[in-house]
């Protein structure tokens, strides 16, 4: 990463991740991977990032990240039930203590009656499973390149707070 506030935080976190003796696995939509190249670009990340789901379409999302059909049916790949069963899917089948689902709209157009700039973030924990949503600005990378902000820095906090 060329963000280097992207790339202070993912280190900061990866050491607290550290400290703690806990991982984390990502299940990631709009960002297809970027959140866990992130955490893959600090030394040492290989003590607690245990992997990451690139889930860009429906089917990968269910397949790989296990959200129920029914989920994506009701609501659709675009909302907060959708980011929070990502975040569990990550958690459960990478065995992680954290899980982290990404999903959202980075343009260049709306999706869903989604405006472009909608995130939903989820973050699976040891105790309980929670989910933000976002409205990012900018360009496609502008806006995936946030979500992976606000993941890092969403994640890093919550760690600290448990």
């Amino acid at each position: 990463m060329d963000d280097p506030l992207v790339s202070d935080e993912a280190g900061a976190l990866v050491a607290d991740l550290t400290v703690r003796g806990q991982t984390v696995a990502t299940a990631e939509s709009l960002t297809a991977g970027l959140l866990a190249a992130t955490l893959a670009g600090v030394p040492g990340a290989s003590a607690v990032l245990r992997g990451g789901l690139v889930t860009y379409v429906e089917d990968t999302k269910v397949s790989l990240a296990g959200v129920a059909r029914e989920v994506l049916d009701e609501v659709g790949p675009v909302a907060a039930p959708t980011a929070r069963a990502l975040a569990v899917g990550a958690q459960q089948r990478c065995a992680a203590t954290w899980g982290v689902g990404l999903t959202g709209v980075a343009g260049p157009d709306p999706h869903g009656g989604h405006p472009v700039g909608t995130v939903f973030l989820g973050i699976a924990g040891p105790v309980q499973t929670d989910v933000v949503q976002l409205r990012l600005a900018g360009s496609r990378w502008d806006i995936r390149l946030g979500a992976v902000r606000e993941a890092v820095a969403l994640l890093r906090s919550t760690v600290a707070r448990q």
